[in-house]
């Protein structure tokens, strides 16, 4: 990030989705942990709600936001310098199953309004002032904290089409838009996503996205694993969830059935759908289950070609697919599904629309495999780092700042 991107000694909010005590990593943490080099930040947990107080009583996570809560616990924890955590001390009311989308929109203006509460005693302890408001994709929750928090400028981050699930579609299709429009400006993750926020307001950004590849980087000489010791040569290999609702089951089977000397690798948790799928009976399909992360650039390493046979659907299109990068920093040939997210791969992958073309295309990918190609793609996923995501965001927002 140069000096000129570089954005410093500002107080910044970030709000959203993802707690930061989840096992799982995500977008936001890491925007979090760049943009607390330079700056202030105070990143806030999304706030407890009442059905989930009942229904996950026992839960410690659960049990600490009571805690917090109730007053017997500090909600304001510090990570590290520049860095601090919120766990809201206001619950707040579960109110999506409401078929009234006027009695929603009342409730949530009060949930709002609560949270805020919430995340003002925090400013106030740290002494924030002008602060940046940097929302995480929540359309809920956050959708009044404009107007509570009166933030220096606001800035709603999209990473996933969300109203392409159920949870969200159900009230989101009359939020999302009016947030988008009220917001100082939009980032987005992916090109498509970008285009989307761009139909409600004029300040959208493509910011790219940032990927922690120093394992994948460092493993390119990993030990093959046990369990792939015997799989003969070629591999075709998948790392990641195995979910029906972003996966094509149809173009898995068709790679197995076209070349029975290709064995192909599924790493990673199955849901029912996959569970259930004729790929159990296929003899040259290997499921290995969930790897600890630390042992996934070994089994990428084992790979010939890698696969990301995604389903083209609201979900998938504008996705940022984490997991290419992964791969091809480590050098390998990728042959994915064509979406509009996958234009930024296009030199450095090979993007199918049929099943027929994935066999054509990791055929292709076989045959020409060399160093030089290699070098290319591991350079390519390098420059997606935290760093140069995070340096297009503040460009975002000195745009308005100027």
């Amino acid at each position: 990030m140069s000096e000129t991107t570089l954005l410093t000694n500002k107080d910044i909010v970030i709000v959203g989705q993802q707690p930061w005590d989840t096992e799982i990593g995500s977008n936001c943490k890491n925007i979090a942990l760049e943009m607390s080099k330079h700056n202030r930040v105070l990143y806030v947990n999304s706030p407890l709600d009442r059905i989930t107080k009942l229904k996950n009583k026992n839960d410690p996570k659960v049990q600490k936001r009571i805690r917090v809560i109730s007053g017997q616990e500090n909600g304001l924890v510090e990570i590290k310098e520049n860095l601090w955590n919120l766990y809201p001390d206001e619950l707040i009311e579960s109110i999506n199953w409401m078929s009234s989308q006027l009695l929603f929109e009342t409730l949530n203006r009060l949930n709002n309004r609560s949270f805020a509460l919430s995340i003002k005693k925090a400013i106030r302890k740290l002494g924030f002032t002008d602060v940046i408001l940097f929302n995480d994709n929540d359309m809920f929750r956050c959708f009044y904290m404009k107007e509570y928090l009166k933030p220096t400028i606001s800035i709603y981050y999209s990473r996933d089409y969300m109203l392409a699930v159920d949870y969200w579609k159900k009230h989101g299709e009359k939020l999302e838009y009016k947030l988008i429009m009220k917001s100082d400006i939009c980032v987005a993750n992916s090109s498509y996503l970008a285009d989307y926020c761009g139909r409600y307001n004029p300040r959208s950004f493509y910011v790219g996205q940032g990927c922690e590849l120093d394992m994948f980087t460092q493993a390119t000489e990993a030990a093959l694993p046990a369990d792939m010791k015997h799989i003969g040569k070629p591999i075709i290999g998948y790392v990641g969830s195995l979910q029906s609702l972003r996966l094509d089951i149809e173009i898995i089977k068709h790679i197995a059935a076209s070349h029975h000397e290709w064995n192909v690798v599924l790493v990673g948790p199955e849901d029912n759908e996959f569970k259930r799928s004729v790929l159990h009976q296929i003899n040259n399909v290997y499921f290995w289950g969930s790897k600890d992360p630390i042992e996934l650039p070994a089994y990428i390493n084992a790979f010939d070609v890698c696969i990301n046979p995604q389903i083209v659907s609201q979900v998938t299109i504008g996705n940022y697919p984490r997991k290419v990068d992964e791969y091809l920093a480590m050098g390998k040939p990728v042959v994915a599904t064509k979406t509009d997210a996958m234009s930024i791969f296009s030199e450095h992958t090979y993007l199918a629309e049929t099943k027929e073309e994935y066999i054509l295309l990791i055929e292709k990918a076989l045959a020409e495999n060399s160093v030089d190609l290699q070098d290319k793609r591991k350079a390519f996923a390098a420059s997606h780092t935290w760093g140069n995501s995070v340096g297009e965001i503040y460009k975002a927002i000195k745009s308005v700042m100027g």
